[in-house]
């Protein structure tokens, strides 16, 4: 699920889903293939085949989140969905999220100034996928607000945090992207999305 990924995770599963065709989706960025640096002529280094590494880190399970901007270039707002979401630091308040080098729609989210990180609840399954279709508008349909800096909160978000880009680190077949947290706040109640093994899932309490 990302900008030309598989689903809605980091890390995809060992096929991609009948819903995210190869070269099809433009949203949830998963991490996969092989280890930043690793250099296939050093010695002893075993080579990995991807699908199984997908298929191995699939079985942890992540939240999902849309990645929101308005657009420079048009004054829309445009987003893509990632798994790849962590916290890196408190102080400063530091987050990162990995972006495929193929994706479309991050060039365009890197050149606005501020953007909003959405922490998609479990009713929001369809907007993830909406978030990864490869060329669509990816807020058809759906009720936004604006963050104090202007980015887009999505209506139904568990959470959200207006970020700017701090570092960017390419990294095997991703870029590492390092955001500074200057608002953010809680949403909505709710239960979150979750990725795992391939499929879309909540918590059973």
């Amino acid at each position: 699920m990302a900008d030309g990924a598989t689903a809605a995770t980091p890390y995809g599963p060992s096929e991609r889903s009948p819903e995210h065709p190869a070269g099809a989706s433009d949203g949830p960025e998963f991490t996969s293939g092989r280890a930043p640096g690793a250099d296939p002529d050093t010695p002893n280094v075993r080579a990995i085949d991807g699908r199984r590494f997908r298929s191995i880190l699939g079985r942890f399970a992540t939240g999902v989140v849309a990645i929101t901007a308005i657009d420079p270039a048009t004054g829309a707002p445009t987003g893509l969905a990632a798994n790849s979401f962590t916290s890196v630091s408190l102080e400063p308040a530091l987050v990162s999220f990995c972006v495929a080098h193929t994706s479309t729609t991050w060039p365009r989210l890197r050149t606005a100034e501020r953007h909003c990180v959405n922490i998609l609840s479990a009713p929001q399954r369809e907007v993830c996928l909406q978030f990864a279709a490869k060329g669509a508008d990816k807020f058809a349909g759906l009720e936004w607000s604006e963050s104090p800096g202007g980015g887009p909160v999505i209506d139904g978000a568990l959470a959200w945090l207006e970020c700017s880009v701090e570092a960017e680190y390419p990294a095997g077949d991703h870029m590492i992207v390092v955001a500074r947290v200057h608002h953010l706040d809680r949403h909505h109640d709710g239960e979150p999305l979750i990725f795992y093994k391939g499929s879309y899932g909540r918590f059973q309490r």
